[in-house]
């Protein structure tokens, strides 16, 4: 018998990996993807962009994806309206990879990461894999950050990162750009960087309260931002990340891994890029969507985090696994995060959201007192 025993790192140890329920239901409403499949049209620019890039597969790819870093800083011109340089921009194997470098240059072992919970389940993640100490700062009642306390915890801290997802996951909650403003010099202070996470920021109400419209005020700002939501790119595996100056993003590049980015993720990424009227309309589909959800929601008496983004938190209920089986048992899968008794769902086609605002109205009316 052997007495090998597996090296595992020790805070390794009993943990479980990332993931979410994959379950093939009518409705799959758990991952905030973008439900619209890409066009016919749009589907055979991908075909053609990976043929065009398969002629030098042979050959490793572009290191430092600058094409697509390019077409990235264009798609921003449009977006946004604001111009950022090429050089400012770096992109990765969706924004989680991007986050990664960002703990990996900047964290490390005897630095702080501080951010604002309830967010997104990934960050302890990040600090844990960088050996970086995460703290975190609660949210008010409504889910929103206490400007005040948040610098006092930055001058007390220290921390070398600070982290703010607006809009927020799994809240919705949109961080207004003053607020941004005042973290950012707080942070500059006090030698932070800034990380603001826009990886819903296309769902948003207003497009001018994006924090990269701080980039040329402060140089202490990273956004991150990711097609895997509303370009419907979840698949493809494309983030990226803009910067206050090529200083960030040159700091980012010492610890990427040699030819992260494959060349047919950056050809199928720049074939995107220029299709995005398509991304356009479905992105309206999915805003007027939510607003008419949210709505139905309040009719059935249930409450519901005023939402940026392509989900809506709600609740609270006295046990939400009950609500979240009884509409996987009707073929509605949503998603457990968040504080307790709260529930997200995300925003799927008409058909989809249809299904599961009938479910809730059957669930409701069986089990009033949920």
């Amino acid at each position: 018998m052997s007495k090998f025993r597996l090296p595992l790192r020790e805070d390794l140890i009993g943990q479980d990996p990332y993931g979410a329920p994959q379950d093939r239901v009518v409705a799959r409403l758990n991952v905030n993807e973008n439900p619209f499949a890409p066009s016919q049209e749009l589907r055979q620019a991908l075909a053609a962009a990976v043929m065009e890039s398969s002629a030098e597969i042979n050959r490793y790819p572009d290191r430092d994806a600058e094409q697509l870093r390019g077409a990235l800083s264009n798609y921003i011109v449009r977006e946004a309206g604001i111009t950022v340089a090429w050089e400012q921009i770096w992109v990765a194997n969706g924004s989680n990879e991007v986050m990664s470098h960002v703990m990996s240059a900047f964290g490390g072992p005897g630095r702080v990461a501080l951010t604002f919970a309830p967010t997104y389940s990934m960050y302890p993640d990040y600090a844990r894999d960088s050996f970086t100490n995460l703290i975190t700062i609660e949210r008010t009642a409504d889910f929103t950050i206490d400007v005040g306390g948040a610098c006092e915890a930055i001058v007390a801290n220290r921390p070398s990162l600070v982290l703010v997802a607006s809009p927020n996951n799994p809240t919705g909650t949109e961080t207004p750009l003053d607020a941004l403003r005042a973290l950012a010099e707080c942070a500059e202070h006090n030698n932070a960087l800034l990380v603001v996470d826009e990886a819903y920021a296309e769902f948003r109400r207003d497009k001018e309260s994006t924090a990269i419209r701080l980039l040329h005020q402060f140089p202490n700002i990273i956004v991150t931002r990711t097609m895997s939501k509303a370009f419907g790119f979840a698949g493809a595996r494309v983030g990226y990340c803009l910067a206050s100056s090529p200083a960030i993003i040159n700091a980012l590049m010492l610890v990427r891994l040699p030819y992260h980015l494959s060349a047919i993720t950056q050809a199928v990424a720049i074939a995107a890029l220029s299709m995005t009227g398509e991304l356009a309309n479905q992105v309206e589909i999915l805003r007027s969507e939510r607003d008419a959800l949210v709505q139905d929601l309040l009719d059935l008496n249930i409450q519901v985090v005023p939402s940026d983004a392509n989900f809506i938190l709600f609740g609270q209920f006295p046990s939400r696994h009950d609500v979240w089986q009884a509409l996987l048992d009707r073929g509605v899968l949503i998603r457990e995060t968040g504080p307790e008794g709260w529930l997200r769902v995300s925003i799927g086609t008409p058909e989809e959201n249809k299904l599961f605002i009938e479910s809730m109205r059957n669930i409701m009316n069986l089990n009033p007192i949920l």
